[in-house]
């Protein structure tokens, strides 16, 4: 599925779709510096039912949140050195405990994730965001 979102207000309906074609509950966000991951994120951790406060995890690398569908784990991977790190937090508790998790910078822990995953891609192009599920 492809998106072209011009105004963040069309986050919260496309996040809805995204989520009505979910097969798994593992999900990559790949894109630039910029490119939109973390708001996009916020809109889908909304979407999934949440009232809890939606930050970003670049200091904690995880953020927890509560939903009506259950935990969500937000990763955010940029500041690994190097992928075994990941395991020194439990990573692979994380994976594979049937909770969202929702994935920055993954390309950092690639060895460690599971190939029943989805990868959304976010670029910036011309001033609008292209967003790409699969």
């Amino acid at each position: 599925m492809k998106f072209i979102i011009n105004h963040l207000d069309e986050l919260p309906e496309v996040a809805q779709k995204i989520i009505g074609q979910l097969h798994y509950k593992l999900i990559t966000f790949e894109g630039e510096m910029g490119a939109g991951k973390t708001t996009f994120i916020k809109e889908f951790v909304k979407a999934l039912g949440t009232t809890d406060e939606i930050s970003s995890p670049t200091f904690s690398i995880v953020n927890e949140y509560d939903t009506e569908r259950g935990k969500v784990y937000h990763f955010d991977f940029y500041r690994l050195n190097h992928e075994d790190e990941a395991l020194d937090f439990g990573i692979e508790e994380y994976l594979y405990s049937n909770q969202y998790c929702l994935m920055e910078w993954p390309n950092k822990i690639a060895n460690f994730i599971p190939d029943e995953h989805h990868t959304i891609t976010i670029e910036n192009i011309e001033g609008a965001r292209h967003l790409n599920f699969s």
